[in-house]
């Protein structure tokens, strides 16, 4: 039987050496290596594509919630964490275990397995699929988005967001820093944004009201926003009034 390559990703180090002790009595594990960062793990996990990921949920800058989301294909995972408010979430999107800090040594045991287990049955669902499933489900209100491209990460705080165009299936964020190119759907952003910033004017185009100069009319029923760049949003005859109402028009 091959063995389960594993990666350990994990910011403290005290942790991830507590990891790698427990891993010594499980022969059918073979670490191929260890971060101590998200961004870091994108690349690795997409990289190596390791079948386990021993992940932590609270680290800086990028969380393992946030990580999971820009991964290519989604590994088995075993959470670990400090903190119980993030199990239901964890077991929502179908990770194999979540093991709270300090654990011991036949807790460990266990998650790995369960690691065992699913492989066995080997779930149909594509765990890519069902995270991305199971994250629309749970819609929150966004503090930022990140866009990979190629291995390079952008984090944009929703707050530079000028605007955001349909593309196809995909959509283009707008900001004074540039234009970034995400596989996301409209539907799903216009809920998750926040709604006393952000207004849907078109099925095309998500505003930033902030970043509003004013609006025109444009022909005998339709209406263009002119935004502070200059650039210019045609406003859908049936969401006029909702915008006018947001600006307090």
């Amino acid at each position: 039987m091959n063995k389960l390559r594993a990666l350990i990703v994990e910011d403290e180090a005290p942790a991830r050496d507590l990891i790698k002790a427990f891993l010594k009595d499980h022969n059918q594990i073979e670490l191929i290596g260890e971060c101590d960062n998200g961004f870091d793990a994108v690349k690795t996990i997409n990289d190596q594509k390791p079948d386990l990921v021993f992940l932590d949920i609270q680290m800086p800058k990028l969380t393992g919630f946030e990580m999971i989301e820009l991964l290519d294909e989604i590994p088995e995972i075993i959470f670990t964490t400090a903190f119980d408010q993030y199990a239901i979430k964890a077991f929502e999107l179908n990770a194999v275990d979540y093991i709270m800090k300090p654990f011991s040594k036949q807790r460990f045991a266990e998650a790995v397995e369960k690691v065992s287990e699913r492989l066995k049955q080997k779930k149909s669902e594509p765990k890519a699929e069902n995270f991305a499933r199971k994250m629309k489900e749970e819609v929150r209100e966004l503090e930022r988005l990140f866009v990979k491209t190629g291995s390079k990460i952008d984090v944009i705080p929703v707050t530079e967001i000028a605007r955001i165009e349909a593309q196809d299936d995909y959509v283009y964020i707008i900001t004074a820093k540039g234009k970034f190119l995400k596989k996301e759907t409209m539907n799903y952003l216009e809920k998750a944004l926040p709604e006393n910033t952000f207004v849907r004017v078109h099925r095309s185009h998500i505003v930033n009201i902030n970043n509003i100069q004013k609006i025109e009319k444009y022909g005998k029923d339709s209406s263009v926003v002119i935004l502070k760049d200059g650039s210019s949003v045609q406003v859908s005859k049936s969401r006029i009034k909702e915008l006018k109402n947001q600006l307090g028009f």
